[in-house]
């Protein structure tokens, strides 16, 4: 049932394979098993990939369901566990991930030596309560009634451009002039434009020639001399290959909220990561 419902939801073996952490073959014999036993053809293959058939739409909402039924269990009996040991998921921003967890995970290790800390670097928001991740570095607070957050800070960001690009283009003397600058962008455009727009900064999508959905890849190309980028204060600062321009300007301020799900917050190991977080990003 659970390879049922990883391939219906990511539309192919291969991809769901990759969820499960099987092998395609298995996942494949997993799939025809089930439908041999049901005596139903669950998935048609469409081009590359797999579309349900009317039987498995109509059995896909049950199955849900059950994962869902099953995750809360497993958060449940992982809420009740008094070790400290085992599998604890961290997910943040691949910016968070490089340049801030893996002193956490330092400090963790030295704490609790029987715990195993996965980071999961990713710019998406990663779903806690199907535990794809057990504790999450977010910039906006989730309101789900079954999570638990805390503020951690309210951090800042200024302008940064490599020292190359500087001496080659100048330096804007105010917002204004940024609308002169090429940009680098990460995450969605469209988002960043809209947010700059409202903090006074003129800037169009046409000033975003160089793009990564990657944040350390994109800031490598600001570091390469591309262009200008909002950054993290905390993680831009201490890279001498750039330098703050506009530093009259207000910085821009963000929120750093931790979350985790309320089933396993009682949990000693996760209150322990939890914990050990918040005094890292705090400091």
């Amino acid at each position: 049932m659970r390879a049922f419902l990883a391939t219906a939801e990511h539309g192919s073996l291969s991809a769901a394979a990759r969820h499960l952490g099987l092998t395609q073959p298995t996942l494949g014999r997993q799939i025809s098993a089930l439908e041999a036993e049901l005596n139903l053809l669950l998935f048609e293959r469409v081009g590359r990939g797999l579309e349900l058939t009317q039987a498995g739409r109509e059995m896909l909402g049950h199955v849900r369901q059950m994962g869902d039924a099953a995750d809360r269990v497993a958060l449940s009996a992982m809420g009740q566990s008094l070790s400290i040991e085992g599998d604890v998921r961290i997910t943040a921003s691949d910016i968070l991930s490089a340049s801030v967890l893996p002193t956490v995970v330092k400090r963790l290790r030295n704490r609790a030596p029987g715990l195993r800390v996965d980071v999961v670097a990713a710019n998406d928001i990663r779903d806690l309560t199907r535990r794809e991740a057990d504790v999450a570095i977010r910039h906006v607070r989730s309101e789900q009634p079954d999570l638990v957050t805390r503020l951690v800070k309210q951090a800042d960001a200024h302008f940064y451009a490599a020292r190359s690009y500087i001496q080659e283009h100048g330096a804007p003397r105010s917002k204004a002039e940024l609308i002169n600058h090429a940009f680098v962008g990460f995450g969605d455009i469209a988002e960043t434009v809209s947010y700059l727009n409202n903090i006074d900064v003129p800037v169009t999508d046409k000033n975003f020639r160089s793009l990564s959905r990657n944040g350390l890849v994109a800031w490598e190309m600001v570091c390469a001399g591309l262009g200008v980028c909002p950054m993290y204060a905390d993680f831009a600062d201490n890279d001498p290959r750039v330098i703050r321009i506009l530093p009259q300007v207000a910085p821009i301020t963000f929120p750093v909220w931790l979350t985790t799900h309320r089933e396993i917050h009682t949990s000693p190991k996760i209150r322990l990561v939890f914990d050990t977080l918040a005094e890292a990003l705090a400091a």
